[in-house]
């Protein structure tokens, strides 16, 4: 166990190149990713033949500077690390006990470019949220039908001349999805194939004109009120049977 298999790596590249800009210098995204990987592969027990438990409450330390230009990417980051996470787990066969946790904290005692990570097995109660992720923004999708296109009548415009007003729209009905072409001009492609309508599977790719959509489904840990929610450094996410794990 332990051991980054090909997609495990493009995860921690596509996570560093994303923010690379903004991160030039002290820690890196990728850094945070190790970290979490070590943790996982660490703190992982043997309790039954067939299932090995692992923590899913991680905490972040660092410096007050690398948390600063941590926190100014808000969700986008938190979700590429908890996205990281339900893929290792799934690929090493890991389960948890509850929803996954990440919290990015600061801590004046830690210099800069250093991270110190804790680690702990909380039970918690889940909340399935679908996102559309466009151009390095999340979109949660709120309703049940939700059209995208270059018209300033679809629930999400887009900035692209080679979509139609009205080009696509995803249907969620709590547990699953699917993409339907509005008869655009240039058509649509699921995963490079050309589409008129189909079920949308987690990590599917939607392109319509030169955009690129992926769909993700974060199972979000729901707190004591039985609500989502976090703010932008705190999200929490659990892995069900969507993704496979036991």
């Amino acid at each position: 166990m332990g051991i980054l298999d090909n997609f495990e790596r493009g995860l921690e590249r596509a996570v560093n190149g994303a923010f690379a800009k903004t991160f030039r210098s002290g820690l890196q995204p990728v850094e945070l990713t190790s970290a979490l990987r070590k943790e996982l592969d660490t703190k992982a027990a043997v309790v039954a033949r067939d299932r090995v438990l692992a923590p899913n409450r991680f905490v972040l330390r660092m410096s007050p500077s690398d948390y600063k230009r941590m926190r100014s990417m808000g969700a986008a980051l938190t979700d590429e690390l908890v996205a990281f996470v339900q893929k290792h787990a799934t690929t090493q066969h890991y389960a948890f006990a509850g929803g996954i946790s990440i919290d990015l904290q600061e801590d004046p005692d830690i210099t800069v470019g250093m991270l110190q990570v804790d680690s702990e097995n909380v039970k918690g109660d889940v909340a399935w949220t679908p996102v559309l992720d466009i151009d390095g923004r999340h979109y949660p999708l709120t309703k049940p039908r939700t059209v995208v296109g270059r018209g300033s009548d679809a629930d999400i415009t887009v900035d692209d001349t080679g979509t139609s007003r009205r080009h696509v729209m995803i249907t969620w009905d709590g547990r699953n999805a699917q993409v339907e072409d509005l008869g655009s001009t240039n058509g649509s492609k699921l995963n490079g194939e050309p589409v008129k309508k189909a079920i949308l599977e987690p990590d599917s790719v939607i392109t319509i004109g030169r955009t690129r959509i992926v769909f993700r489904v974060l199972p979000q840990a729901a707190p004591a009120g039985g609500r989502p929610g976090g703010d932008d450094a705190t999200r929490r996410h659990d892995m069900g049977n969507f993704w496979g794990a036991s």
